[in-house]
């Protein structure tokens, strides 16, 4: 293309110069050397016709070269809808890849201008999704890295913390993307595995997803540069961060309206996910960047959805030169502070861009760092103290159980709401009884068991029953159970059962009322357990 645009100029440039000198070699006196001069006109004329007809075939060409790329760019781009309008998107595009709409792959224009290696892999931009289910549209989305670490692990421990207090309405409105930062493909899978085996209900629902990146999505970390007093390590470290929290965010940024960056290291408070929500709402209307549910460095910003890809894009910009949060301060410096100004003003100005909830949600636990040889001691002092249990007033009842507490920690005070109740741990056969001096109609139950700091102690393969105090219900009830009911002993119907720690449920009103009700043991535990929260709606 280029060689026909320089070639036809040139004609054009000669055609000019010869009728220039043509007209000035004309004698003003001399009407026989005019007519000499005729024929080399003839000549003139020809060839401008020639090079006319070579400009036309060299516009044609060139408005089909411009249709050609006009097509590729409208293969590089996609339209969706938002809230408010079709928008196009331009920094951030997402295409599904022909053939297996599973798969993503997000391709920022100038990301190949600041990683300029994935050029030589066409997939290297594409998420591998090990575990998902597709779930799109929610209210907030939770971003947790995760590396492998030399010492230990906290990342179920995380995970229970985040789904320790949800309810079912706000597991269906939420989406936790765990995204194992590793090319290590038997440690993704080893992560994956866990997460399966841990909460098999969350992966069935589409509530957790766990992705990594393309092997060939990393560049070469040896030629970095060591700045700031850094050692090549922990540039390496923090540069691999910026990354990790880019392709998370741009994974992330079409799943629901807010993001929420964690760490895969921290315990949240019970009842994070309802104060986090109704603090955006109330915030909606002012302009900020980003909301703060914790004061230690990246854990717990919210961002809206909308923003990821300008983010994301400012942080591969410069993701070899600062750490992340670093970098996330200069955006709010670029976006608000005058240079002619002082300190003071900018700092005012950067203010109105995040918002600070109090006291914080999240709590930093790990005390390995990501990073090898790490001690990580940072605590937030104004997380405050966990609360361990949740009082309800119960109806009157006659308790008794076989299994034996620990300290002051009774099954009496526990129903009561004073405390939760610690056992040591659970054989086959024990039991928990709950009897009423007089038949209650109960229309619903919830036991939920472990705590936001001993997760682990929770029932397992136990039974919520109940006892009719009608007897010829009972019978009726024995013989014509329903498909969700089972007969068990002394006339105890079960009507449910522990599920990842909570046993939750309403009572037919066939059953009603109820005599007692009862929680029983079916195979030995390896842990204590602790009921944290006891209630029977009447």
């Amino acid at each position: 293309m280029r060689f026909y645009s320089v070639r036809f100029g040139c004609l054009l440039v000669f055609a000019c110069l010869v009728s220039v000198t043509w007209i000035k070699s004309i004698p003003r006196d001399g009407v026989s050397a005019g007519s000499t001069r005729l024929s080399d006109l003839q000549v003139l004329y020809d060839r401008l016709l020639v090079a006319e007809e070579l400009g036309g075939q060299v516009s044609r060409d060139l408005s089909n070269i411009l249709e050609q790329l006009r097509n590729m760019s409208k293969s590089a781009n996609i339209t969706y809808p938002t809230n408010n309008s079709s928008t196009t998107i331009s920094t951030e595009t997402i295409r599904q890849l022909a053939g297996d709409p599973g798969q993503r792959v997000f391709l920022q224009p100038n990301i190949y201008l600041y990683m300029p290696h994935l050029r030589q892999h066409p997939d290297s931009l594409i998420p591998n999704v090990v575990i998902g289910q597709g779930r799109h549209g929610v209210s907030m989305v939770l971003g947790i890295p995760t590396v492998k670490r030399d010492k230990q692990n906290y990342l179920v421990g995380t995970l229970s913390s985040l789904l320790y207090s949800l309810t079912s309405s706000q597991r269906q409105d939420l989406l936790i993307i765990v995204f194992v930062a590793e090319v290590d493909s038997d440690y993704v899978g080893s992560i994956a595995q866990t997460v399966r085996k841990n909460f098999p209900k969350e992966v069935q629902s589409g509530l957790l997803e766990v992705i990594s990146p393309s092997q060939y999505y990393y560049p070469d970390f040896t030629s970095l540069r060591e700045t700031f007093g850094d050692s090549k390590d922990r540039v390496k470290w923090r540069t691999k961060q910026n990354l990790d929290f880019s392709f998370l965010m741009l994974y992330a940024q079409d799943k629901g309206t807010y993001y929420v960056q964690l760490e895969d290291d921290v315990v949240a408070k019970a009842g994070y996910y309802n104060d986090m929500k109704t603090f955006a709402t109330q915030e909606s209307s002012k302009p900020w960047l980003y909301l703060e549910f914790s004061q230690l460095g990246f854990i717990g910003k919210m961002f809206r959805t909308r923003d990821l890809p300008m983010i994301a894009e400012f942080f591969l910009m410069f993701h070899r030169d600062k750490p992340i949060d670093w970098l996330l301060d200069h955006i709010l410096w670029v976006k608000v502070c005058n240079p002619e100004k002082d300190a003071k003003h900018c700092n005012e100005q950067k203010a109105l861009l995040k918002q600070r909830y109090k006291p914080s949600l999240f709590q930093h636990v790990g005390l390995h760092s990501s990073l090898p040889g790490k001690l990580q001691h940072l605590k937030d002092k104004d997380f405050g103290k966990q609360t361990l249990y949740h009082g309800h007033n119960n109806p009157a009842a006659e308790l008794s159980s076989s299994l034996k507490h620990y300290q002051q920690h009774s099954l009496e005070r526990a129903y009561k709401g004073e405390d939760f109740f610690w056992a040591l741990t659970p054989v086959r056969g024990d039991y928990i009884l709950l009897s009423f001096p007089q038949p209650v109609h109960i229309s619903g139950y919830l036991f939920r068991s472990g705590n936001i700091e001993t997760i682990g102690d929770k029932f397992y393969n136990t039974t919520v029953e109940v006892l009719p105090s009608n007897a010829s219900t009972r019978d009726k009830q024995v013989t014509g159970l329903s498909s969700h009911h089972k007969a068990s002993d002394k006339g105890f119907i079960i009507i449910g059962a522990f599920e990842n720690g909570v046993a939750e449920g309403e009572i037919e009103e066939a059953l009603q009322p109820i005599s007692a009700l009862r929680l029983v043991v079916h195979s030995d535990a390896d842990v204590w357990a602790l009921l944290s929260e006891v209630l029977i709606k009447v």
